[in-house]
């Protein structure tokens, strides 16, 4: 008895053993990564349920509803919530690819971030997120989306060379405040929102390439509908024929060479807008759509 080895771990020092131990530890990483995970997230949902700030938010939803429709009001919103993941979806009959969009009883909310959520962003982020989900949810009601493509980006300051844009693989009517990830120029992601998507390199080379060269613009719209296309695809470009095609003013012309994702043409991308100009079309592509504010950028 004096003689034996102290047990280890379990292991007595037999060789057979400690390589099954071993094999089992490379088992673990996986589940164990997965197990931390967990145990964040029902951290991140208990210091949101104490929160002061949750409880603040909650009774004041409350509050609002039952001054503006009394009882039925809470069933009301109760059931919205309880549906929000089966609602019907309904054919929206603007759309020219004819993708089918939720009904409006079951929409998403844009303003996703609440309690202390909204202390991690910077003064006047949040309200960013918001406007541009925002312009994301436009865009869908006025069937201009092709299902996960195409961008919109917004600066988050001049001072920031960082902007946000919609991860890759949600469709535009899915995109909520707190889903936009935010990237710098280089391409590296600051924050990747509340997804794990990630995004489309093509969309970031194109967009990048504007808001590096152009401080002054806030919002870039990028889309290609038909009528869009119709016209990038004549040599003529956009005549000044209407009084709509008037108030675009000045139109730059890129000639599109294939999905930008050559570093070179983020150059010939700004060269070609120039230090003025606001509206650009990608030639037998789409047009790109800027602006100081996404107001004017949408308009």
């Amino acid at each position: 008895m004096g003689d034996q080895e102290p047990h280890t771990n379990g292991v007595n020092g037999d060789g057979n053993s400690s390589d099954d131990e071993e094999d089992k530890s490379k088992m673990r990483p996986v589940d164990i990564e997965a197990d931390v995970k967990e145990m964040e997230r029902r951290k991140r949902v208990e210091a949101i349920m104490n929160s002061q700030l949750f409880r603040e938010e909650l009774e004041r939803v409350v509050g609002d509803s039952i001054r503006e429709s009394g009882a039925e009001g809470i069933g009301a919103l109760l059931s919205d919530v309880m549906n929000i993941k089966s609602g019907s979806l309904t054919v929206n009959p603007y759309s020219y690819n004819k993708r089918s969009a939720p009904s409006s009883s079951c929409v998403v909310p844009i303003n996703d971030i609440r309690g202390i959520d909204s202390m991690v962003y910077a003064k006047g982020e949040k309200l960013l997120r918001c406007k541009l989900a925002a312009v994301y949810r436009l865009i869908d009601l006025y069937g201009w989306t092709q299902g996960i493509y195409n961008h919109v980006t917004a600066r988050v300051s001049q001072d920031s060379e960082h902007f946000l844009l919609n991860p890759f693989g949600m469709m535009y009517n899915e995109v909520t405040a707190s889903s936009l990830v935010k990237v710098n120029m280089q391409g590296d992601t600051v924050e990747e929102g509340t997804t794990n998507f990630g995004v489309n390199q093509a969309g970031f080379m194109l967009h990048s390439a504007i808001h590096a060269a152009r401080p002054d613009i806030k919002c870039v719209i990028h889309l290609h509908t038909p009528s869009i296309v119709a016209v990038s695809t004549m040599k003529c470009g956009l005549l000044p024929l209407s009084q709509e095609s008037c108030l675009i003013g000045d139109v730059s012309y890129h000639s599109y060479n294939g999905i930008v994702i050559d570093p070179e043409e983020r150059q010939s991308i700004a060269k070609d807008l120039g230090p003025n100009n606001k509206v650009m079309f990608l030639r037998n592509h789409g047009v790109v759509c800027c602006g100081k504010t996404m107001e004017e950028a949408f308009h």
